[in-house]
């Protein structure tokens, strides 16, 4: 279904493979992992590996929404949250997401929809000094259920006093396009992250574009 910008009051955005990068340098370095006669595209299937290894919730989000196990899963990632030590991570950010938010900046409310904890999403915001832009930052623990469940996104459009169908979800991964589709949310997938075009598509993705930041020339 196309894109009814008309509707858009408020931006909800995904951190990891959405606004949050993977590491180049260990993508070139996996990339002679994937030789060219068995995989049609080495370097994204290396990036792929590496953004999997970064962020291993969003990879366990992904395989339990494809097996079905969403409820299960949910609660061992919950438990992961609140139980792991956390260590210093080193964020990288899509290339141009810092320009793109700033000009959205003011003219829609801008809400952080993630199923990381809280700690990781600050320490994400503040050292590339993106918090300013957010009016709300719903993490993992939030509310009852994370995504792919609609429940982060009801949140998030209750703080920000918009209707949940007047939210735009934009993230790159299946989990964030059936949380958006499930809360009546309209939904934008992005291939600068985990999913694939074809996945998102299938899920029903509103629009498919090449990376986050292209999000300006359809808003």
């Amino acid at each position: 279904m196309p894109l009814n910008t008309q509707k858009i009051k408020a931006l909800c955005f995904d951190v990891d493979g959405t606004l949050s990068d993977s590491d180049n340098v260990y993508t070139k370095k996996f990339t002679k992992f994937f030789p060219r006669f068995l995989f049609k595209n080495p370097a994204h299937n290396a990036r792929r590996l590496v953004m999997w290894m970064e962020a291993p919730g969003n990879a366990l989000l992904g395989m339990a929404d494809t097996l079905h196990l969403d409820r299960q899963m949910v609660a061992v990632i919950n438990w992961l949250s609140q139980h792991r030590q956390h260590s210093e991570k080193e964020f990288l950010l899509v290339p141009g997401v810092d320009d793109m938010l700033k000009h959205l900046h003011g003219r829609y409310p801008m809400a952080i929809v993630s199923a990381r904890d809280e700690k990781t999403n600050l320490a994400f915001l503040e050292k590339f000094d993106l918090a300013k832009y957010f009016d709300v930052i719903v993490t993992g623990l939030s509310a009852k259920y994370t995504k792919p469940y609609p429940d982060p996104i009801f949140l998030a459009a209750k703080k920000m006093n918009v209707s949940p169908e007047n939210c735009l979800m934009i993230g790159d991964t299946t989990v964030d396009i059936r949380a958006g589709k499930s809360a009546g949310a309209q939904t934008v997938g992005v291939l600068c992250g985990f999913g694939e075009e074809y996945e998102l598509r299938k899920m029903g993705a509103d629009e498919i574009l090449e990376d986050t930041t292209k999000l300006l020339k359809i808003l």
